[in-house]
């Protein structure tokens, strides 16, 4: 099945800097909003209004389509919470068939999520205490159960974290039925909190930090050569181990030790096999080049005794510019016949975290998007807009530094949001480019009070100078509008914050809907 998206969808509208406006079907707003949303207020928009507009989406929307869209979320966009809520959504709603369980099973991909799903339930029905949810949807029940009998002890004891529902909450809630005489065991270990203190580097640690030493000195040692049994124990995560580069390095650890750690990093297949987000790396790039302040230093010294090994920066550096280029492996690009523009918006409603405990800006996410998709073009040019248009010349193999140099020049053009400058410049230099391409919040505008609007030059540019062109907007922020009519004059639309973007792209590139990725998602 395929949706009409927005060809006969012709409602104008203003967006939020009231500028003019189209409207997108509900099928493509749905999905717009969910997979930019991290369950926080946004420039634009509060948290509480999103869902208001995620409820009054979801009602309009086919059930299966929203279905398909909370398994895509999870399994190929790597949100974890905004999944959580469109599958209790979509209990409230709908009934008759499995259709439910299925979904629920789907976004279970960690043993947490077991408890997580249920506190989402709890809240979004105004629910109290575990004894309110014995009223559980059924058919969720039914998908709890089967996600239940997917995880091992070693799964369950590592993420069976105190909270208002605890993993035998959930278990006496949903009464899942185990698959075999092994899985019962552990079912009646968590009945009888009897789970074995999984080895991991947060028990480890944490143990560790219980113990009293005779000086800093004797601690710091110790730390080491418990980094560096977690190194070799291969226990600590992919992505525990790029949130704790620092750490490690301020450890000490040995140098054959801080290789295996290169190495895992720049290792293709676990890069594909961690399946993190694009600004993952790009935090851990910036934890490690961002100067500590010489308060946090001396502390720091002070409770380890030394140092660390800060003369390795530059190989962690290059290790985690090898982990990204393994990550956009996979991205299509174009070859060097096709002419490609990147345009990265650095307005003032791009800079605002993504959440409240992250220091990953909404640009950010564009600009590293922007890059990975440069690292495998031949024949690209990328540049960025605000108040004014400007490219910028960086290489097209170091991906992180080439973020950096675009965080770092961002003032140079301002913080509106004139995307439309993008095509005039084109436009006025008569320069055919075959796809042009926007990563953006899409909340377009002219600051100038000039009549040049985006859709109005694009149609010019394309009836006058690239007839083939192809314009591309990479929303990242689903606020619901779009700056141009899509599905006409070759403009479309794509949304998110993985590197999965680029199957979308290619998906359009090959004649299908940004939609029909979603639509050929299994339940």
């Amino acid at each position: 099945m395929k949706f009409n998206l927005l060809s006969k969808v012709k409602t104008k509208t203003t967006n939020h800097e009231g500028a003019k406006a189209l409207t997108m079907t509900a099928e493509m707003e749905l999905y717009t909003t969910v997979v930019t949303w991290s369950l926080n207020d946004t420039f634009y928009e509060k948290d509480q209004a999103r869902m208001e507009r995620l409820r009054n989406l979801i009602a309009k929307c086919n059930p299966v389509f929203v279905g398909k869209l909370a398994v895509y979320a999870r399994t190929k966009m790597y949100l974890r919470s905004v999944p959580l809520v469109l599958v209790t959504e979509l209990a409230k709603l709908h009934s008759g068939n499995d259709l439910v369980a299925r979904v629920t099973d789907g976004v279970i991909g960690r043993a947490d999520e077991i408890t997580e799903l249920l506190a989402c339930y709890e809240t979004l029905n105004q629910r109290k205490g575990t004894k309110k949810l014995n009223r559980l949807s059924k058919q969720m029940q039914k998908g709890l159960s089967q996600a239940f009998n997917r995880f091992d002890e070693y799964q369950f004891a590592k993420y069976n974290r105190d909270g208002a529902i605890k993993m035998r909450d959930a278990l006496f809630l949903v009464h899942p039925r185990a698959k075999d005489d092994l899985q019962q065991l552990i079912f009646n270990k968590i009945a009888a909190n009897g789970l074995q203190t999984p080895y991991t580097w947060e028990t480890e640690l944490s143990a560790l930090g219980q113990l009293n030493f005779d000086g800093a000195e004797a601690k710091a040692i110790a730390f080491r050569a418990k980094w560096e049994e977690l190194v070799d124990s291969g226990k600590i995560g992919y992505m525990a181990l790029l949130r704790n580069l620092r750490n490690i390095q301020e450890a000490s650890v040995s140098y054959a030790h801080f290789k295996k750690v290169c190495a895992t990093l720049a290792d293709g297949q676990q890069v594909a096999r961690a399946k993190q987000l694009p600004f993952r790396y790009l935090a851990a790039y910036r934890e490690l080049i961002t100067p500590t302040s010489a308060v946090q230093n001396i502390a720091r010294v002070a409770k380890a005794a030394i140092t660390g090994n800060k003369g390795y920066t530059g190989e962690l550096l290059d290790a985690l510019e090898k982990a990204v280029q393994a990550s956009a492996a996979n991205i299509r690009g174009f070859d060097e016949n096709t002419r490609v523009l990147l345009a990265c918006d650095v307005s003032g409603s791009m800079q605002k975290p993504i959440s409240a405990k992250s220091k990953v800006l909404l640009y950010d996410i564009g600009l590293m998007l922007a890059m990975l998709l440069q690292s495998r073009c031949n024949n690209v040019q990328v540049g960025m807009f605000g108040n004014f248009w400007k490219t910028i010349t960086v290489p097209r193999g170091n991906i992180l530094s080439n973020v950096q140099e675009f965080y770092r020049r961002e003032g140079e053009v301002g913080y509106a949001t004139n995307g439309y400058l993008v095509i005039k410049d084109l436009l006025d230099r008569r320069v055919q480019m075959d796809k042009v391409m926007l990563f953006t919040d899409c909340q377009l505008w002219n600051s100038n009070k000039s009549t040049d609007e985006i859709q109005t030059l694009w149609v010019q540019y394309k009836n006058t100078i690239a007839p083939k062109a192809k314009l591309y907007l990479f929303d990242l922020a689903g606020y619901g509008q779009a700056p141009l009519q899509l599905l006409q004059n070759e403009v479309y639309l794509i949304a998110g914050w993985s590197d999965k973007v680029f199957d979308v792209l290619a998906a359009i590139e090959n004649g299908n809907s940004a939609l029909s990725i979603i639509n050929n998602i299994e339940l």
